[in-house]
């Protein structure tokens, strides 16, 4: 009977690694090591965590075998059968210092190269770039220290709808589901970025796999981290803290570019040329250089990516909420009656609604305009003079 049961268990771990061969055959090695292993990475430093991802993995392997392999001896040979007396010794000093002594090796063996590492990815000096990461609910703003260069990042508008409840938009038909965003951080390649990381209501974490970097942003504390990545491409992450009922909502999306594509893309968001519209364009709002005064018909239609990107999330696309906590919108006297008192809501938050003051004057007229005049609603539009005149 025994017997029996040691062939099954046995027999386990021999059908999964048939079964991981018959996988991997179908599969690149790429893509295996992409859903079983940690990523390798584009940083020197993403290689080294890979390294000692894998020095710990074998070291555990070869303890797993020792202690199962000595188990599975002493269960089989010396079962009752075989030796119907059990020993009578107690203990023993020689394997009491073995059993201490190798553990405090291998602890000291992984510790060494561990260290060296850690000491390397808190050295931020030397950085050619400095970008200041604020995690706000839920959404990133981002400023290039030094080059009059900011703007926030969102998830995209794509995603944004398929997560909306009864969106009726298969997730798995839009690319990069719920790891893209309106505005990627652009940073050039074989240079070393530094990340100064804070936030502004509660503790986000600022996580991209490809970087090896991965680290809190608090309130009131500036954390630091750096990366220089070596190879053009993109590189997703998330924030990695449980900052909420949207935390799953809130990517981060960085694109490593030539030196030559990154000094044009800077210029841009510095000149405000027709480059630099064609970057704004392809986010989800407006800018404050949006004229001061706009039609209704003009404010609705740019307010739509307004909403999306920042109300949706908690209002609902089809602005039905999520009551009690976040009130319906469609067919709210407070929304379409006086526009001052919205506009102060925004303006101020309440309840569970934060404070939206961080948007420009355009971004929170256009999205009021667009909620006060959608799903059955009639009022007037807001303009971006209104905001201004109530901050």
């Amino acid at each position: 009977m025994l017997n029996k049961w040691l062939t099954r268990c046995l027999m386990v771990p021999v059908l999964a690694a048939y079964s991981a061969l018959a996988w991997a055959q179908d599969v690149t090695p790429e893509a295996a090591q992409a859903k079983w292993n940690m990523p390798v990475g584009v940083t020197e430093i993403s290689r080294e965590v890979h390294g000692l991802h894998m020095l710990i993995f074998w070291v555990c392997v070869v303890i797993a075998v020792v202690v199962f392999g000595a188990m599975f001896y002493s269960v089989f040979a010396h079962r009752r059968s075989k030796h119907p007396k059990p020993a009578d010794f107690h203990e023993s000093t020689t394997v009491e210092i073995i059993w201490t002594a190798v553990p405090f090796l291998i602890l000291i063996g992984m510790a060494i190269p561990a260290a060296g590492t850690l000491i390397k990815m808190e050295d931020t000096s030397g950085s050619d770039i400095t970008i200041k990461a604020t995690g706000i609910q839920w959404k990133w703003h981002y400023e290039y220290v030094g080059e009059d260069v900011d703007f926030y990042s969102s998830l995209d508008e794509a995603s944004n709808r398929a997560r909306q409840v009864g969106s009726g938009i298969d997730p798995s038909s839009v690319p990069n589901y719920l790891l893209e965003v309106d505005n990627r951080v652009i940073v050039p390649v074989d240079k070393k970025v530094r990340v100064l990381l804070t936030a502004a209501d509660v503790i986000h974490a600022w996580w991209v796999p490809g970087l090896a970097v991965k680290k809190d942003a608090v309130p009131g504390y500036i954390n630091e981290i750096w990366f220089k990545a070596e190879e053009l491409g993109v590189y997703r992450g998330q924030c990695a803290e449980l900052c909420g009922r949207d935390h799953g909502f809130m990517p981060v999306v960085v694109e490593v570019v030539s030196q030559a594509k990154y000094d044009a893309w800077l210029s841009a968001q510095q000149g405000g040329d027709s480059a630099a519209m064609e970057v704004a364009d392809a986010g989800t709002t407006m800018s404050d250089a949006a004229p001061v005064t706009m039609s209704k018909a003009e404010l609705v239609k740019a307010g739509e990516k307004a909403y999306l990107t920042h109300c949706a999330a908690c209002h609902q696309a089809n602005g039905s909420g999520l009551p009690p906590t976040f009130p319906a919108l469609a067919g709210s006297a407070a929304l379409t009656g006086d526009p001052a008192t919205p506009i102060m809501q925004v303006l101020k938050g309440k309840n569970a609604m934060p404070s939206l003051a961080y948007l420009s004057d355009a971004d929170i007229a256009s999205a009021l305009s667009y909620s006060r005049n959608s799903w059955g609603n009639s009022a007037s539009a807001v303009q971006a003079a209104d905001v201004a005149a109530a901050r």
